[in-house]
This record gives structure tokens, C-alpha cells and sequence, in this order.
């Protein structure tokens, strides 16, 4: 039997004796995330976030798992919640940033996006969204302007952009 076969078995027998116990509960979570059993995942994740309500982490593990389930507005809750006890969680705002792009919208999508960009200035993932926020919007001159930002220290990230948007990073503003 393998290490994670062990683990397993230890965080089932712990669950046995103590069905509440948080970290049994997270560990099964993320390794059904890990193997895509999201459904699965969830429900691990759920019974955590019951024991721990004040815990922005466990929130965002609802809101991650319900974003990958395609459940965009339960997932935007989880972030909000997440949110609400810790305001400094750049991920949960991107994660925030997703789920209302998937739900079109897409105004409120960049507040979210911008306020990931505050406290993770240099992670292109919320850049890559804004830009393609942009597009969504018909605004093709903001997309540009958050491409050329990219190419200052993502330069694969601003070529893949031009590549999907079909703008050229040399156009005038």
C-alpha cells in the first residue's frame, strides 16, 4: 500500500472516531479535488466549513470546488464569505473575478480582478482575465492597455493574449 493509500486510510479511520475532525475532513477534501471526485470534494469541504464557519480558507475551498462544479452563484457566496473574514485573500477575489465572469458579469468582475492585482500585483492570472474582461465588454483600447502592462513582466502572457484577441501590442492608443 502506497503513502497516499495510507494517509487515506488513516483520515477515514480518523473520521470513524471523530467524524467532525477538521483536518481529516480537509485532506479527504483535497485529495478527492485532487482525483476530480469535485462532488465529493465538496461534501468534505462543506462539513469543514461547518466546524470553522470563521475561516476565510475554508470558504474558499467551498467557493473553488463550487466554481469547478460550474456553480458560479454558490461559488461567488464562498468568495464573498471568504472575503468577508479576511479582505486580504487575493485569491478569493480572482476566484470572485471567475465566477462573475462565468455568470456575464462583467463590470463587477474587474472590481474583483483590480483588487487581486492590488495585493498580487505581479501574478498574471488576474491581468489575463481583465484583458479578456475587456474584450468581453467591447472595450479593446483598456484590454490593450492591461496587455502592454503584462508584456513589462509577462511577456508569454501578453503574446498569448495578442494571439487570442487578435490585437497587436505596436496599435496606438
Amino acid at each position: 500500500m502506497g503513502l497516499r493509500s495510507k494517509a487515506h486510510v488513516l483520515f477515514q479511520d480518523i473520521l470513524e472516531i471523530h467524524p467532525d475532525d477538521v483536518l481529516a475532513l480537509n485532506s479527504l477534501g483535497f485529495e478527492a479535488l485532487n482525483d476530480r471526485r469535485l462532488v465529493q470534494s465538496l461534501g468534505f469541504f462543506e462539513r469543514a466549513l461547518v466546524q470553522t464557519p470563521a475561516n476565510a480558507n475554508a470558504h474558499f475551498n467551498v467557493g473553488f470546488v463550487c466554481e469547478e462544479l460550474g456553480r458560479s452563484q454558490d461559488a461567488e457566496a464562498a468568495f464573498n464569505a471568504a472575503i468577508a473574514i479576511d479582505e486580504k485573500m487575493d485569491r478569493a477575489w480572482y476566484g470572485l473575478g471567475l465566477a462573475l465572469v462565468r455568470q456575464q458579469r462583467f463590470a463587477e468582475s474587474l472590481v474583483a480582478f483590480e483588487r487581486n492585482t492590488q495585493l498580487q500585483s505581479m501574478s498574471p492570472y488576474a491581468w489575463y482575465q481583465m484583458a479578456r474582461v475587456h474584450m468581453e465588454m467591447q472595450e479593446p483600447d483598456k484590454a490593450l492597455q492591461v496587455m502592454r502592462h503584462l508584456k513589462g513582466f509577462e511577456p508569454k502572457v501578453a503574446a498569448q493574449l495578442e494571439r487570442e484577441t487578435g490585437l497587436k501590442l505596436d496599435r496606438a492608443v
